[in-house]
């Protein structure tokens, strides 16, 4: 670890805050359609996706911290209250989500922090463009994505177990256990990494690293971090996901987290830093739909595609507003 300096620790200590709240709000994408279904527990399901949540990042590389901390912004001028400002924005929006159970997103509240407070303190020349486009392009694809693979995933299943018995649904239950592993690991793998990302940045803000890399010791922080919040379980969100699209059947949550887990894998292994919450939610419309359009409750939808939207500007001034607040005090 880098020598000891109160700037450091705060920069550790906000970056744990906001990975644990994102295992804590993102638990929900996980575990929502599993409970729903019936298939464990929700202290039994959470569990066992916090263990593989706290597995995935050691297993599938670095390229989402890559791209999140090093591709988005010129980091040899960043400054380290950059890095708090952006950090405190995402935190606020995600307990402020969390409170009014509203499935938004993680990722968007960090990009947006990290970009309002960067060009607040160095103007838009920070930005790198095609970093930012490679960010902006998988936040924005991956929830239609996400809806097309949910749909064409739940046709073939509708399709294989066409005229089989009821007793099907025992199956279902049993694999949700394979595939809620699956989807953690996936989950872990991406989310876990943003942290990563905005701690090594920091890192090379304060001169503690010469160059952007990943140190172990981080990966191991941030990997504990959202494994915790994920295991605490954001019990608002989960009821939200879980019940408030459609009823959810065990062929659901089965079709919806394979769905997932191939959209959100994919993308990590590509470095590109997705919303979790996007992806399900998304794939439980796109199961959904497979079945029945009128099936869905849209209104539920609506509300959820607003804070999709609002989060990445709201986010961004509300960085840009902590960091002249930091600025009039520093």
């Amino acid at each position: 670890m880098p020598e000891i300096n109160p700037s450091i620790i705060l920069l550790i200590a906000l970056s744990l805050v906001f990975d644990y709240l994102n295992g804590f709000h993102d638990s929900s994408n996980i575990v929502a359609t599993m409970i729903a279904s019936r298939a464990l527990s929700g202290r039994q399901a959470l569990t066992l996706v916090a263990i593989a949540e706290f597995i995935g990042p050691f297993l599938f590389g670095v390229a989402v911290a890559t791209t999140l901390g090093n591709e988005i912004l010129n980091v040899g001028v960043i400054k380290l209250p950059v890095t708090f400002a952006a950090l405190g924005a995402a935190i606020i929006w995600n307990l402020l989500t969390w409170w009014l159970g509203i499935p938004s997103s993680s990722s968007h509240a960090l990009v947006g922090g990290l970009i309002g407070a960067a060009v607040v303190e160095n103007g838009f020349e920070v930005v790198k463009l095609a970093g930012l486009g490679k960010v902006v392009l998988a936040l924005f694809i991956s929830p239609p994505l996400g809806l097309f693979v949910g749909y064409l995933v739940m046709k073939i299943v509708l399709l294989l177990v066409r005229g089989t018995k009821p007793n099907v649904n025992t199956f279902f239950k049993q694999i949700q256990i394979v595939t809620a592993v699956t989807l953690a690991l996936s989950h872990g793998t991406n989310d876990a990494q943003k942290t990563m990302g905005v701690i090594t940045m920091g890192l090379v803000a304060a001169g503690a690293l010469d160059k952007f890399q990943v140190p172990f010791w981080v990966i191991a922080l941030s990997a504990s971090a959202i494994a915790l919040g994920t295991w605490t379980g954001g019990w608002r969100l989960i009821r939200t996901l879980g019940g408030k699209f459609y009823k959810i059947r065990p062929i659901h949550g089965f079709t919806v987290q394979i769905a997932s887990a191939s959209v959100i894998l994919g993308a990590a292994l590509l470095g590109g830093p997705v919303s979790t919450t996007q992806v399900v939610s998304s794939t439980i419309l796109g199961v959904g739909s497979a079945e029945r359009v009128s099936k869905v409750r849209w209104g539920v939808v609506r509300q959820i595609v607003i804070a999709w939207f609002t989060t990445i500007p709201f986010a961004a001034i509300l960085a840009g507003s902590i960091l002249w607040v930091i600025k009039q005090w520093v």
